[in-house]
């Protein structure tokens, strides 16, 4: 996959999630799709069927919509990264972050990591991903 690739596969996701559209997150996703979310989110999200109803949950609340700011994308790797602003009309807020996007053999994206553009939280011994398998990926510890 080349870079443009890579971006049109976040953005079609984007729409898929703004659009609670099944049909859109199946191309765009693996079967085998992990999100991975901050702790204390109930994370992490096994699957295309759950995340299409963890946004669309979302967007029914709240009104929720997301706005891609900038994707970032290297094909050497398959990774992409988004910054991403989540409008919650419902909620009167405003969210900010950034995502990575690891991609399969397919083109399809096989993982979701989700990182929040918030202050720290010292109530936890480590800010990081629930689930997330850290030391198996050669993170510092």
């Amino acid at each position: 996959m080349d870079r443009d690739a890579l971006e049109a596969a976040v953005r079609l996701y984007f729409e898929a999630c703004n659009k609670v559209d099944a049909e859109l997150f199946a191309r765009c996703l693996s079967e085998r799709v992990v999100h991975y979310l901050a702790k204390g989110m109930s994370g992490p999200i096994h699957g295309i069927p759950p995340v299409v109803e963890r946004w669309g949950a979302d967007v029914r609340a709240n009104s929720s919509y997301w706005v891609v700011d900038a994707v970032y994308a290297d094909e050497a790797t398959r990774t992409a990264v988004c910054e991403w602003t989540g409008v919650k009309p419902g909620l009167g807020r405003v969210l900010r972050g950034a995502e990575v996007y690891r991609f399969d053999d397919d083109g399809l994206i096989d993982e979701i990591r989700i990182y929040y553009a918030s202050r720290r939280d010292d109530g936890f011994d480590a800010n990081e991903l629930e689930g997330f398998p850290y030391g198996e990926r050669g993170f510092a510890q």
